[in-house]
């Protein structure tokens, strides 16, 4: 039997990796704050994957690596309480403004 053809909604994805680089003396409160952020964002409609790595070749440096079902979910998201508390609390932690990479999965 042949594979179905992959559908609208998975076409539709959405996937991102933001990069957040902890100031000097502020990595174990980013980490904290980067987990909070993983646990309540999981629960959001349409989230596929939302895990925050620590870069294990650059101490302070963590990577998240997310993914959404539709750019709808992902706009959904980022107007949620948790995630502007979370952007607003962070600045201070952070060395240089943190970077969102979107990502392509090659077919």
């Amino acid at each position: 039997m042949p594979h179905p053809l992959p559908t609208r909604q998975e076409a539709a994805e959405v996937w991102l990796m933001p990069v957040f680089i902890a100031k000097a003396g502020h990595e174990d409160n980013l980490q904290k704050a980067l987990h909070a952020l993983q646990k309540l964002s999981r629960n959001d409609p349409g989230c596929l994957e939302y895990t925050v790595f620590s870069d294990g070749q650059r101490p302070g440096t963590f990577v998240l690596f997310e993914g959404w079902a539709r750019k709808e979910d992902l706009e959904a998201h980022n107007k949620e309480d948790h995630v502007k508390k979370f952007v607003k609390g962070v600045e201070p932690l952070l060395a240089v403004p943190f970077a969102v990479t979107p990502l392509t999965p090659l077919t």
